[in-house]
This record gives structure tokens, sequence and C-alpha cells, in this order.
């Protein structure tokens, strides 16, 4: 059975559902920077990426270049990186992306996660500098992920196939509307023809009265064609009114699931994939480590 969640030590988690689910957790952190790596896990895999992007802060931090400070809010629709000043956001990483989160056992300080890039599909890794609180974030991220990955399957993975069949009967709902329009259409087409057929030619007078009964009426036809009016008063009937729907998106980008109203246009056309990506990525699940990241002498504070 594969585990959406790894961790190799268990800790009880630090903040409570509500707090990842309806808001988000802030920390403020320095950003080395971030870089391609091979391999969506593995300790090796981050200590490489750790050693390279702190190489390229320190030749950055010789010429003149501080390190730049981040805002990370953390929630269970992923792990933003703002600007703290104007809170514009820099990186925005789902967490069904994140596959390896590890900090620094030996300072506090180090923590890196990767994520793959959801443009170029690449391997990501992202390497902070916290304020004695690695471990703390790594663990928040592994709980948002928890959550998140228990609200897929809640809202999302299990409504699949029942989303599938309603969408397969609105489309054969809307091929049999179709198909009953063009028979009326048809069959109205036949009666204006009937229609022509009976009149008269131009220029001919039928010297016979009509018959009419006692009150000077004339007898109502059951097999008269009844054709209907397409204007009033010389005007067309007014277009129907419609009124715009409440479009309301959840977690996963599809309107709020309802077997009695919902369509098949009422799921993004892209949301198949869309699933199919997040199960995948909560599938691999997310590794959490902890492991030692300060291993030559450049690793000084940056």
């Amino acid at each position: 059975m594969n585990r959406a969640f790894n961790r190799k030590k268990d800790k009880s988690w630090m903040h409570t559902p509500e707090a990842l689910a309806k808001h988000y957790i802030p920390y403020n952190a320095k950003f080395l920077g971030n870089t391609e790596v091979e391999a969506p896990k593995g300790t090796e895999v981050v200590k490489d990426a750790v050693r390279k992007l702190k190489f390229q802060r320190h030749i950055k931090k010789s010429e003149g270049q501080k390190t730049p400070k981040v805002e990370l809010q953390i929630s269970i629709y992923g792990v933003k990186i703002l600007d703290p000043k104007t809170k514009d956001v820099q990186h925005n990483c789902q967490l069904h992306r994140i596959s390896f989160c590890a900090d620094d056992k030996t300072d506090k300080r180090i923590f890196t996660f990767i994520c793959k890039d959801s443009e170029s599909n690449k391997h990501l890794c992202y390497v902070f500098d916290s304020e004695k609180c690695a471990e703390e974030i790594t663990l928040t991220i592994g709980q948002a992920f928890d959550l998140a990955y228990k609200k897929f399957l809640e809202s999302g993975g299990k409504d699949v196939e029942t989303r599938k069949q309603i969408g397969t009967l609105q489309k054969r709902i809307q091929e049999l509307e179709t198909e009953n329009s063009e028979l009326k259409q048809q069959l109205q087409d036949l009666e204006e023809q009937l229609m022509i057929a009976h009149v008269p030619p131009a220029g001919s007078i039928s010297m016979k009265p009509q018959s009419t009964d006692v009150f000077d009426m004339v007898p109502f036809s059951p097999v008269t064609p009844l054709v209907p009016t397409l204007a009033s008063n010389g005007c067309p009937p007014p277009p129907p009114t419609t009124l715009p729907p409440d479009i309301r998106k959840d977690l996963f980008g599809a309107e709020p699931f309802d077997p009695f109203t919902c369509g098949a246009a009422d799921f993004p056309p892209d949301i198949q994939s869309k699933l199919d990506e997040m199960q995948e990525g909560f599938k691999m699940g997310l590794t959490l480590e902890g492991t030692v990241f300060s291993l030559d002498p450049l690793d000084s504070r940056c």
C-alpha cells in the first residue's frame, strides 16, 4: 500500500487543521534560490543543490549583494514565496508537486524542498535560511501535504468516476435534445408545405359560401394545422431571460459537485488531466528528512 506521506520520525503535528485549511502559517526566511535537480527525491540530491546555491550566494555576497528576504505562506493550497514588503508572489508551489523536504539538523537554519515546475515539468530544489525554525517549517509543509491529500480524496478523488458518468449522461441528453429539435423543425416544415398545397391558385374565386353553424361561426376542425405565431404586432418575441450561473470553484478547479444540476459544460476542459496529475503527485508522496548540509568551509552564515 502506497503512503501519500512519508516521515522518518513519527512527530505530532504543530498546527490545527483549520489553521492550514482556512488560513495559512507564515514564516520569514532568506531565499538562497532554486536550481534544477535530476531526481524528485534523495538526500544527496538536495545536498548537492544546497552546496551549489551556497557557493553562488557567497560569490554574490562578495560582490556586495545581500541574500533576499522572503515570506513563506504555507497552507493546504501550497507554499507561496512572497516579497515581505510588497506581498508580491514570487513562486507558488502546489503541494502535490512537492516530493521531498529536508532540514539541517546541525544549525536548525537551512531547509529545502524539491518541487516539480508546472510549466517546464523540471524538478527544482528551493533552499532557504531560516531563523532556527527549519524543522518547524519542514513539519508544517508535511502537515499541509497530509491535509491536502485527505481533502483531495474527499472532494476530488472519490467522485471522479461519478463525474465521468454524469458527464457522459449529460452529453447523451444534449444529443437527444438536438435530435428532438431537428425533428420538430422537420414537422413544422411539413405542416407549412401542407398549408401551401391547400391554398387555391391566385385569381380563382370560390362562389360557394363557407358553411357556418347556427351562430354564424366557422366550425372548428381538429385537422386544421396550427402554426405558432412568430411575431406579435409585427415585432419578434423577446429573447428568453437567462440568469448568470453562480460560478464557484473548489480546491481542484472544478465547480461544486451536484448530481442534479451539473452538466458536461460545468467542468473545465482539462479537469481530468488536473485530477490525474494531482493523483500522481499525492501517490508519489512527500518524504521528510533531517540531514546535515554543513559539509565544507564555505558553509558559513549567508
